[in-house]
């Protein structure tokens, strides 16, 4: 078991795929919808970025909320934060994108 990590990391992590170690009080059923509820930024070589901030069912104050949190922790993954982004837009799934930096 100790192995996996050292034959299989380096792939393993480039599919999103890699194990997620677990403690003995941790309960399953909750470890796994944390990682549902996980969004992950990866930021290579690319000028485009997209990801899921909310969903159908939350309200427009957990929307608002989500979305400001989103903005503020890709900012600061950033090595000039505002300065490197160039605009921002929100898009839902069936309408038209909404600028709201830039």
């Amino acid at each position: 078991m100790k192995k996996i990590p050292r034959l299989l990391g380096n792939v393993l992590v480039k599919i999103g795929k890699f194990p997620i170690m677990m403690t003995e009080s941790e309960k399953p059923v909750e470890k796994v919808a944390e990682c549902r509820a996980t969004v992950r930024f990866q930021l290579k070589k690319v000028l485009c970025l997209g990801a899921a901030v909310a969903s159908v069912d939350m309200t427009e104050d957990e929307i608002r909320k989500n979305l400001n949190m989103a903005v503020n922790f890709l900012v600061s993954l950033l090595k000039k934060g505002w300065q490197n982004v160039k605009s921002l837009y929100v898009k839902t799934t069936m309408g038209k994108s909404i600028r709201i930096y830039g």
